[in-house]
């Protein structure tokens, strides 16, 4: 690929954009005019709207495939992208589930084996039901036994998961379809007879426009009609989120609801006695999760203790001041996660923004630290209550997905499948940085690249982030990735505020009306990498998707001058009708209502569609969306998309790619996958003036 034209001083003009009329359409909002001249392209069903789409993803697909070098970044993406897919197995009495994707398969399958080393067989292959390859397992639940088998699938990246059932012992699929059970929570009876599962309204059983919402949890009988299956429970308010589990031995229910992304109530219900409904924690300002093993509830909490804690709760005596502290908050370390594995508790702890792997006693008394190979991200740890094994999954930037069992009986670990993958991790380089934020807090990221590459002022670097919703960004492979560093690329990852990596005062310090800091923390690394000698503005990329696809439209309309491309992936763009559209009003605790006269004025200051300025100079920018997205609408890459065409003064490409029969991202079949990152890839290098 030969230089950028803009690298080497000149460049050749735009063709001219597809034609896209404004609207003189004014609204007033708390005493504000907000003008909003491209309201028109919110509907996606519209004619004119998917005539307008028809032609920009044409003039985008025209643009791309005029740069040579593009099809060596497909061929070389084909070949990273054939390396596997692996998840940990999920164990049954001697059953194990888990999901792997060889080669070029589309999706992944799920496979079953009795015995932890025995053969494996195919329990769902989304790949032999649809030909297109765009049918989805979104998620799955083994009975306790191991003989039965719960799982969603869903089509075109929608996530509107329909429920099966598939009897291992019979080697065939039962006849239950129970629809609107996207993102399912489940909880199988000890005996496999039934289950607990959440599921959203019949269309038709609530009003117009809030189909997304009145999540509520069911009981069904395997083999009846589920039509019928009563209600357990239906939260107090349509956007809370309830998720279920059941002890062991099927007597404690337990609920856990979700009232926003840093907030949720804990119930349980003793089934043996028919009993009510017992708070455990309610209506305080803190995350509860819990499981009930060994007749004791486990109750992981950020309550008083930002980087979490675990207490044990006697289910009879549940009040709080019955609570026993039996893992204490680390103020240098994240609790992450715990698992409950006979008379072992696993603890993932999230420290610098990297894994550490702990196992203590059921009293949280510390027993040994697990060895991780290096920085890196577990994924995975699963096993069962009374089991003698614990599964774990390491990756990292150049480490592919590698599970490990261990042995509780010895503490000894093996490798019990990893991806294969020709990839030699001395050649890059991994270093974790800190520097200072506007305010002068201190932010770490991480930096990878060639191990032979010097601070020239003059790397091609690719910087991409998240902050949101108590997400962590942390050392984890990525395929694509491969393909840059490969060319001379340098990959940098910051742990901006409001995401997960420092604990819940680090997510909240990047939220509601603190949501600047995130982007204050990205600009900062932006700068960072510049004055480092890494780096210069017509070198660097930014990237990012859903809250982080908002990160890259807020710093792309702060500081255009400090990036020369960016990829902005199935974002939120308009923060003053997001609300109104799919599941968006379940982000209001994160972002704030646009119709409270406070909460507007903090979106109406950042919000990333409202500040672009006609004549400003924006550098290339991409938008990446897809029809069938169920949970951002596609409107915010449409509407932004029009408007910096119009008002952008620096003849760089605004370019829109809106996929068809694809979503958010989960799901999407590899074909899809591998089509989607050459065009972005092929943006990137173009832009920045990387030859292939």
């Amino acid at each position: 690929m030969t230089n950028s034209p803009l690298l080497s001083g000149s460049r050749t003009p735009l063709p001219s954009y597809p034609e896209t009329p404004p609207d003189p359409v004014v609204e007033v909002l708390h005493g504000q005019p907000i003008a909003d001249p491209y309201r028109w392209l919110e509907d996606g069903n519209s004619p004119h709207t998917r005539l307008w789409t028809e032609r920009q993803n044409a003039f985008t697909q025209a643009y791309l495939t005029g740069f040579p070098g593009r099809e060596e970044i497909r061929s070389r993406l084909e070949e990273l992208l054939a390396i596997g897919v692996l998840t940990t197995p999920t164990p049954a009495r001697g059953h194990y589930y888990y999901q792997r994707r060889d080669g070029k398969e589309n999706q992944p399958v799920l496979y079953w084996r009795e015995g932890v080393h025995g053969s494996d067989r195919v329990a769902v292959d989304p790949n032999a039901l649809n030909r297109a390859g765009t049918t989805a397992l979104d998620w799955f639940y083994p009975s306790e036994d191991g003989r039965f088998l719960a799982y969603g699938v869903s089509e075109d990246g929608s996530e509107q998961s329909v429920l099966h059932l598939f009897d291992t012992q019979g080697g065939q699929p039962l006849p239950e379809r129970i629809s609107r059970t996207r993102a399912a929570s489940l909880a199988w009876l000890p005996d496999g007879s039934g289950f607990y599962y959440t599921r959203y309204p019949a269309p038709g059983g609530v009003p117009a426009g809030e189909e997304h919402y009145h999540r509520a949890i069911y009981y069904h009988r395997v083999g009846t009609d589920s039509e019928a299956d009563p209600l357990v429970y239906q939260p107090r308010e349509k956007e809370f989120w309830p998720g279920v589990g059941l002890s062991p031995d099927g007597r404690w229910l337990l609920i856990q609801v979700a009232r926003t992304f840093d907030q949720s109530d804990l119930y349980l219900k003793n089934l043996a006695e028919d009993g009510p409904l017992v708070p455990v924690a309610e209506n305080l300002p803190a995350t509860f999760e819990g499981q009930v093993a060994h007749g004791r509830l486990f109750l992981r909490t950020n309550l008083d203790a930002p980087t979490y804690r675990l207490y044990v709760v006697d289910p009879e005596r549940p009040a709080r001041d019955c609570w026993r502290e039996i893992v204490s908050p680390r103020p240098d370390a994240v609790l992450e996660g715990v698992t409950v594995a006979a008379t072992r508790l696993a603890l993932s702890y999230l420290e610098h923004a990297s894994s550490r792997l702990y196992l203590a006693d059921l009293d949280g008394q510390l027993a040994d630290e697990v060895a991780l190979p290096t920085l890196g991200s577990l994924f995975g740890v699963t096993a069962e209550w009374n089991g003698s094994e614990v599964f774990y999954g390491f990756s990292s930037y150049t480490v592919p997905p590698t599970v490990y069992r261990l042995d509780l009986t010895n503490n000894a670990a093996e490798v019990w499948g990893q991806v294969a993958a020709d990839i030699d991790p001395t050649r890059f380089a991994v270093t974790q940085v800190s520097y200072p934020s506007r305010d002068g807090t201190s932010v770490s990221m991480f930096v990878v690249h060639g191990s032979d590459i010097g601070r020239t002022g003059d790397n091609p670097t690719y910087l991409t982030g998240y902050g949101g919703f108590n997400i962590s960004m942390t050392p984890g492979f990525s395929r694509s990735l491969l393909l840059w560093l490969e060319h001379g690329g340098v990959l940098a990852v910051p742990n901006i505020r409001g995401g997960g990596e420092y604990g819940e005062s680090w997510h909240q310090d990047g939220m509601l009306d603190k949501k600047q800091n995130s982007f204050d923390d990205f600009i900062a690394a932006a700068e960072w990498l510049i004055q480092e000698g890494y780096t210069r503005p017509e070198r660097l990329a930014v990237a990012g998707g859903s809250n982080g696809g908002l990160l890259m439209g807020a710093v792309l309309t702060q500081r255009p001058e400090l990036f020369r491309a960016v990829v902005i992936q199935v974002p939120l763009l308009d923060m003053l009708r997001y609300h109104r559209f799919l599941i968006a009003r379940l982000w209001i605790p994160e972002y704030g209502s646009p119709d409270d006269p406070t909460q507007f004025r903090w979106l109406r200051e950042y919000s990333p569609y409202h500040r672009v300025e006609d004549g400003r100079a924006y550098p290339a920018v991409l938008l990446a969306t897809a029809e069938s997205d169920t949970r951002v609408d596609p409107m915010h890459a449409r509407k932004m998309t029009a408007r910096l065409q119009a008002a952008s003064s620096s003849n760089l490409p605004v370019l829109l790619r809106l996929e068809s029969r694809a979503g958010h991202g989960a799901g999407k079949p590899l074909s899809k996958v591998v089509d989607e990152l050459t065009d972005s890839w092929t943006f990137v290098f173009c832009e920045l003036g990387v030859e292939v």
